[in-house]
Order: structure tokens, then C-alpha cells, then sequence
């Protein structure tokens, strides 16, 4: 068995294709069904590693060293599995492919066209997934809306496979239906054009999701239903909620998999939703406790708006450690440029705080205020999680307090330094040199050993988080190009900064700690545990920093 099922969406972006995506693939996996989801992407870049998170949102880093769109990530917290390169495409790539193959003239001297070379490609990507991952059902959501002149060869090529295979393809639309504050009542014309849009590429959805504030009321089922050529029991509602993770147990509520499994004339099997269910109640049920955190991150700011986007996977990770906790997370937004002009003290003033977090980021800017609030919780006695750079700075900030090096700074921000703790992995120099810069940093999953005896190991050991207990073996995924300096090893662990891991190949420093009879709660990790934390399994570094927090 092989089918595809098709998720576009109209009239605005960020309408939620990648939470339908996901729900729909979650709720087929849980009927029985192995799926695979596949993203694909607009832009001409061949990954998301380059782009700005200010731009598209934070990159999610998968297992295999993928830098691919956020949506990668919703399908792997939804499905519980990782995501990898053949499950997300750009048109980037396939068109480096398809001009690769006519330089090697593989193509035997034809005209190499968009219409069916490229189209042809994508269709072989989606064959390819299904074959890599054995899958049944490939979901597979087409990236920005309908009408752009940048997705019309996605289209086109679902257009090609609905004809060569009927009764295989199904179409999903998401559409958008406002509700004009000044009319008091929702409007369905915007998704009647959108899906008259979408008639024009030859595609006629199968079922169309009405995106709104409230549900659907059966007026406007009705009218979707007349002019977007549907049965009332193919238009479906998704709104707002609370949760996305509530998503797939409202499309369930709609018989989704049955007029999915109908539609593809595939056994109707229903989803055992029962574990999601619970989660899903313990996410929306009141706390016992709080936790204030404050991230002090540089990409929050877009112009006059915040973008919480730029570190999705990180906002992800402290619901789930606070969900499984019984905890509401109270977030404090902090502009590490803000605090390098007014400092932490005037910057918190007001604020209860009860951990910091310094997450990933690049370069000069806002770095002296990174650093500063590693120093301030470090003095205060304030829980503190350095992811990466939030690592890295926390090394450069206790050189410069604790040992008297003023100087000591990261390489990437002062080459001149005397106090380098931070430099570049030697096989990166190179590559920088040549500004090679997508795809090339240490990526993706590595391995470490913990010292033993040390809070991390503690940490690892209790929550069975290690694939080498014995060992003391952790694998973490990676994303970076600076690491700490191993010349100066000696000198911080005598000053106190235990390093409490350090990489299976080339022993580099991949986790910092101050000792729990010091500080209850300091620690660095060079890797990136949020982007491995998934709803129903918290990752035990994000529970133990929450548990500080809250002092539980």
C-alpha cells in the first residue's frame, strides 16, 4: 500500500499546516498505519541553516545534522520520532539536483524543462521517503499558500501524481476564515477563493479545514460546502485553543481518519488516542506551581513586534518539563542588547525570576549581555541553563569573574584575546576561510562521556538518558563551530567550573557545571537538549533546571 495525502494552505501564512500535518499523521500512526511526513520548502536555500531566525523562525536540528523548517519539529513531538533529511525538500535542492544531472548529461541531451523534469523529481523525493522509512501514507504539506509563484511546481506535481494515481492522492486544504471584529460574524469568502485558486492548478480538495477563532457553525459549513464543491461532512474545523497539541483530538472529534481512510479505500481503523488524551488534559488543567524564567536571548525583535518563533524549540521544551511538573511557565523576554546598556539589576528590577536561560545566538551582538546574565546568576545563586552559546558565554563570564582574566572572550567576538576559552574547531577553519557556512559546523548527533560523580551525570543516570549507562555515554544533537579551549582545563577546574563531559571523538568540552554544593542549579551543555525534548518525554536536563526553579 502507498498513498499520499496533500496539505496546502490559503489566503496567510502561519495558519497552522505543519500542526494539521502533524495531527493528521499522528492520528493515522495511531489507527496503525506507519507514515511519513515530508515538508517542502519554497526558497532556494539548500537547508534552513543559513536563514536568519528572525527571518523564518528558529532552524530545527534533527539526528542526522538536517538544519531544516520548524515543522520538522512539530512532526516529531506529534509522532514521537526523529525527522531527517528525506523528510523535508527545498526547491533549493532540487534544483541543484536536476542541474547537476543535465551537467553529467544524464538526461541524453533533452531539453531540460521545469514541466516534468523538476516535477519529476519532487515525485521521485516522495517515492524515495516512502521507501527509506517503509512507509504506508506519506503526508506531505506544501510550503507557504496557494498562488505562489514560488510553490506552483509542488502543486503541479501533485496534479501529476493525483493522475497517475487515482484513488491514491487525497488533498487537504487549510483556509483561513476571519472574523471581522466590525461584522461580529465570520467570513468564508476569503477560502471559497482560495479554493477556487487551488481549482485552477486542476486540484480539487478532498477535505478543507476551516481555520478560525471558534468553530465552525453549521451556516458556515453549509456555504463551504455549496461553492467549494464538498460534503457538509468534508469541511472540517480547526480553532483556536489553548494547545496546538489539542489539534489532533479536535480533528479526530470530525472523523478525520474515516473520511481520510474512505477517501483512500483503506481500512478504517480507529486511532487509540488515550495516552495523547491524558496529556492533552494535564497541559490544560490549573497548576500548583509557577516558574518565572527569564531568556536573555538577541532574536525576540522584528521591527515594533517580538517574534517567540526565533526559539521555538526552546519555549517547547520548558512546556513540557513544566507540564510533566505540574508548573506554569512564566516567560520574561529580555533583550541581551537591552541589558548590555542598563545591566541585569535595572533590567530585572520588578521581576520575580525564579532560573535564567541563555540559549543559542552568533556573533558580537548582545554577547556582553549574554555574559553578564551568566555572571548574575552565578552570583545570585540563580538557577542557570547555557544552551551553546549560553554554554560558551557562561565559560567566557566565570574566566573573567572568578580568575581575574578580564580579557577572556570567545574567538568569534575577539581574535586578539589572550584569554581565548573559547576558540575555533580546528577542522572549521578551513571552511571559514573558504565562507563555506551552510551545512558545515559540527551537526546533528554526538556522543560524550559524563564525569562521572557530577550533577550531569546524576541528572543522566536518574532519568535514564544515557545509551551507555555503564559508560556514562549521552548523545546530544550539535550546532556549532566555537568550543571550549582545552589549554585552559586546568585552570578553570581548579577554580571551581567542572567540566562534566567531554565527546566520544576529539574530547572537546561538551558540558560546564558549578558543583550542587556551590550552586543549585549551573549548567552549560555545548548541544542542544531542546531540540530532543518531545511532549510526552521531557528532556531531564529542562525537568531538573524547572525542579530548581521551583525548588521542588
Amino acid at each position: 500500500m502507498r498513498k499520499y495525502i496533500f496539505i496546502s494552505g490559503g489566503v496567510i501564512s502561519g495558519l497552522g499546516k505543519g500542526i494539521t500535518s502533524a495531527s493528521i499523521a499522528y492520528l493515522l500512526k495511531s489507527a496503525g498505519y506507519k507514515v511519513v511526513p515530508i515538508k517542502c520548502e519554497n526558497y532556494l536555500n539548500i537547508d534552513s541553516g543559513t536563514i536568519n531566525p528572525i527571518e523564518h523562525g528558529d532552524p530545527f536540528l534533527c539526528e542526522d545534522g538536517l538544519e531544516a523548517d520548524m515543522d520538522i519539529g512539530t512532526y516529531e513531538k506529534f509522532l514521537h520520532e526523529d525527522m531527517g533529511r528525506s523528510n523535508f525538500m527545498t526547491v533549493g535542492q532540487i534544483y541543484r539536483y536536476v542541474l547537476d544531472k543535465e551537467r553529467r548529461f544524464e538526461y541524453g541531451g533533452e531539453d531540460v524543462e521545469a514541466i516534468p523534469h523538476v516535477t519529476d523529481e519532487i515525485l521521485r523525493r516522495y517515492e524515495q521517503s516512502l521507501d527509506e522509512q517503509e512507509g504506508d501514507i506519506a503526508v506531505i504539506e506544501l510550503g507557504g499558500t496557494v498562488g505562489e509563484y514560488q510553490n506552483v511546481l509542488y502543486y503541479e506535481a501533485a496534479r501529476i501524481l493525483s493522475f497517475r494515481k487515482p484513488g491514491d492522492v487525497l488533498h487537504v486544504h487549510v483556509s483561513y476564515i476571519p472574523n471581522p471584529q466590525h461584522l461580529g460574524e465570520p467570513k468564508t469568502k476569503p477560502a471559497q477563493l482560495s479554493v477556487r485558486m487551488l481549482n485552477s492548478m486542476g486540484i480539487q480538495p478532498d477535505i478543507l479545514i476551516g481555520r478560525s477563532t471558534k468553530p465552525l457553525d453549521k451556516r458556515r459549513i453549509e456555504r463551504l460546502s455549496l461553492f467549494c464543491n464538498l460534503a457538509p461532512e468534508d469541511v472540517m474545523t480547526s480553532y483556536d485553543v489553548k494547545s496546538v497539541y489539542e489539534i489532533p483530538l479536535i480533528l479526530n472529534d470530525q472523523n478525520i481518519v474515516e473520511r481520510i481512510t474512505t477517501k483512500l479505500q483503506i481500512e478504517n481503523k480507529q486511532p487509540k488516542t488515550d495516552e495523547w488524551q491524558g496529556f492533552v488534559e494535564r497541559v490544560k488543567s490549573k497548576k500548583t506551581k509557577k516558574a518565572h524564567i527569564a531568556i536573555v536571548g538577541k532574536y525576540f525583535s522584528t521591527g515594533e513586534y517580538e517574534l517567540k518563533d526565533s526559539y521555538a524549540a526552546l519555549f517547547d521544551a520548558i512546556d513540557h518539563a513544566c507540564w510533566d511538573l505540574d508548573c506554569e511557565p512564566e516567560i520574561q523576554w529580555i533583550s541581551a542588547e537591552k541589558v548590555e546598556k542598563e545591566g541585569m539589576e535595572k533590567v530585572l528590577e520588578g521581576m520575580k525570576i525564579d532560573g535564567i536561560i541563555v540559549p543559542i545566538g552568533w556573533g558580537e551582538r548582545g554577547a556582553e549581555g549574554m555574559i553578564a546574565a551568566a555572571s548574575y546568576a552565578r552570583v545570585k545563586k540563580i538557577p542557570y541553563l547555557g544552551l551553546c552559546y549560553g554554554m560558551q558565554l557562561a565559560v567566557v563570564a566565570f574566566a573573567r569573574d572568578v580568575m581575574g582574566w578580564k580579557d577572556a572572550n570567545t574567538v568569534e567576538n575577539d581574535a586578539e584575546s589572550k584569554h581565548p576559552v573559547i576558540h575555533l574547531i580546528p577542522t572549521q577553519k578551513e571552511m571559514l576561510e573558504r565562507r563555506s557556512y551552510g551545512g558545515t559546523m559540527r551537526l546533528g548527533s554526538w556522543e560524550a562521556y559524563v564525569k562521572e560523580g557530577t550533577y550531569s551525570d546524576e541528572i543522566y543516570k536518574k532519568y535514564g538518558a544515557y545509551i551507555d549507562e555503564k559508560e556514562r555515554l549521552m548523545s546530544e544533537r550539535h550546532r556549532h563551530r566555537y568550543e571550549f579551549n582545552n589549554d585552559f582545563t586546568e585552570d578553570f577546574e581548579k577554580n571551581g567550573m567542572i567540566i562534566a563531559a567531554r565527546s566520544k571523538v576529539e574530547g572537546l568540552g561538551e558540558m560546564i557545571e558549578i558543583s550542587k554544593d556551590e550552586h543549585p542549579f549551573y549548567i552549560g551543555i555545548q548541544g542542544h537538549p531542546e531540540y530532543k525534548s518531545r511532549p510526552l518525554s521531557p528532556h531531564p536536563l529542562f525537568l531538573e533546571f524547572i525542579k530548581a526553579c521551583t525548588k521542588a
